[in-house]
C-alpha cells in the first residue's frame, strides 16, 4: 500500500510540473507548410571504463566510432537517439556483480559526452535500463553536463520531458520505459497525459520508448504485450498508436537491440526499434544485432510525414560505418512487408521512404 501511496504521489507531482511548465510556455509560431529534417538513431553507449578501461575505444577517442557518420547526424534540423548508459569517471555500480565480465554495467568517462555535440544532438531518450548503472551519482552528473551543452532529455521520474524552441518552432519531446526510475510505459493513461499536454503546447511532439523484447528472436512487432525474463516489456504497437492518438507526430522505439519494421499511423512515423547504433566494447553485434539504420525523415510543421531515408550502418571493431551492402534496408522492407502488410509506404532497395 506505501509504495502505491508513494507512486500515486510521484504522478502527481509529475502532472502538476507538466501543467505548470505548459501554461509557462506557450508556443506563439504560426504553424505553415515549413519542411524540417529529423534524424533518429537507436542505441549508443562509447564504452565503459566498468569493469575495465579495455573497453574504451582507440585512443579514448568515441570520435574514431562515429567516422563521417558525426557530420550526417549533425545535417538536421533535430537529431535524437537513446543514450544507452551514463557519463561518470568514477564510481562503483549500484548492482553488485559477482562476476563484472559477465555484468554488463555502462559508465561512460564524462569527456566522452562531447561526441554527442559534435555529431549535433539536440534529444536524447534516458529511459532505459542501463541510465541508472551506477545510480543517482552518475544520474545528476550526466543531466549536469547534457544541460551544461543544451541537449534535452527525457524519461526519467524526475524529467519526464523537455520543451525547447529551435529556429521557429516549440518542440517536447518525452520517454518511455518499463525500468525502475523512469516514466513507464505500461502506465499508458499517464504516457498519454504527457503527451497530450505536451501536444497542446508545443508544434512538434517527439516520443520514444524503450520497450519489447530483446535480440534476433523477437524482431517481429507482434501487437499484444510482450515479455522478456518475467518483466512486461509493453505493447508497443499499442503503445505507438495511443501516443499518436493524443498527439505524437514522431515515435522512435529502442529496446530490442535489433531493427524492427516502420510504419506510418494517421500520417505520422513510427519506427519500432532503431537497433545498436553505436555500441562499444559489450554489446552483442552478431547477425541482425550489428546492423541498423539512420532515419532521415522529412515533416511539416504540423508533424505530418513527408519523406524519408534509410541510412544503413552496421558496427565493426572500429565503430559505425554506412553499410554497402545496405542489409538493415532489406530487413525494413522484409519487415514491414510481414508486419504491416497494408502499409502505404513503400521502401525502396536505395533506402528512400515514400507514401505508395
Amino acid at each position: 500500500m506505501k509504495g502505491n501511496l508513494i507512486s500515486i504521489l510521484i504522478t502527481s507531482l509529475i502532472i502538476s510540473a507538466l501543467r505548470l511548465q505548459c501554461f509557462a510556455v506557450q508556443a506563439d509560431t504560426v504553424r505553415n507548410n515549413e519542411n524540417i529534417v529529423i534524424t533518429g538513431v537507436g542505441d549508443i553507449m562509447f564504452g565503459t571504463a566498468f569493469p575495465s578501461a579495455k573497453y574504451l575505444p582507440p585512443h579514448n577517442n568515441p570520435l574514431l566510432l562515429l567516422g563521417d557518420l558525426a557530420d550526417t547526424l549533425a545535417a538536421s534540423d533535430i537529431t535524437f537517439g537513446n543514450l544507452e548508459g551514463s557519463f561518470l569517471n568514477y564510481g562503483e555500480p549500484v548492482k553488485k556483480c559477482r562476476d563484472t565480465t559477465k555484468c554488463y554495467l555502462f559508465r561512460m568517462p564524462e569527456q566522452y559526452v562531447n561526441a554527442l555535440v559534435v555529431s549535433g544532438f539536440d534529444i536524447l531518450s534516458l529511459a532505459n535500463n542501463h541510465f541508472g548503472d551506477f545510480g543517482p551519482v552518475a544520474r545528476s552528473r550526466t543531466i549536469e553536463l547534457l544541460d551544461s551543452l543544451g541537449i534535452y532529455y527525457g524519461g526519467l521520474l524526475e524529467y519526464p520531458y523537455s520543451i525547447f524552441r529551435k529556429d521557429s518552432l516549440l518542440y517536447g519531446f518525452c520517454a518511455f520505459a518499463p525500468n525502475a526510475g523512469t516514466i513507464s510505459i505500461n502506465d499508458i493513461s499517464k504516457a498519454e497525459e504527457i503527451v497530450k499536454l505536451l501536444a497542446d503546447t508545443c508544434n512538434i511532439v517527439i516520443v520514444s520508448f524503450h520497450g519489447g523484447a530483446e535480440g534476433a528472436d523477437y524482431q517481429h512487432v507482434p501487437k499484444t504485450e510482450e515479455m522478456f525474463y518475467t518483466e512486461s516489456r509493453g505493447d508497443v504497437y499499442n503503445f505507438a498508436h495511443r501516443m499518436i492518438d493524443s498527439g505524437a507526430d514522431v515515435i522512435f522505439g529502442n529496446g530490442p537491440h535489433i531493427t524492427r519494421a516502420i510504419e506510418i499511423y494517421k500520417n505520422r512515423f513510427i519506427g519500432y526499434s532503431l537497433g545498436n547504433f553505436c555500441t562499444y566494447g559489450r554489446f552483442n553485434l552478431s547477425g541482425p544485432n550489428g546492423i541498423a539504420p539512420v532515419f532521415r525523415l522529412n515533416i511539416n510543421s504540423d508533424g505530418r510525414f513527408i519523406s524519408g531515408r534509410i541510412i544503413p550502418v552496421y558496427q565493426t571493431y572500429i565503430g559505425v560505418r554506412v553499410d554497402p551492402e545496405k542489409r538493415v534496408i532489406r530487413k525494413i522492407q522484409d519487415l514491414t512487408a510481414a508486419d504491416f502488410p497494408d502499409s502505404v509506404i513503400k521502401i525502396s532497395d536505395n533506402g528512400e521512404i515514400t507514401y505508395k
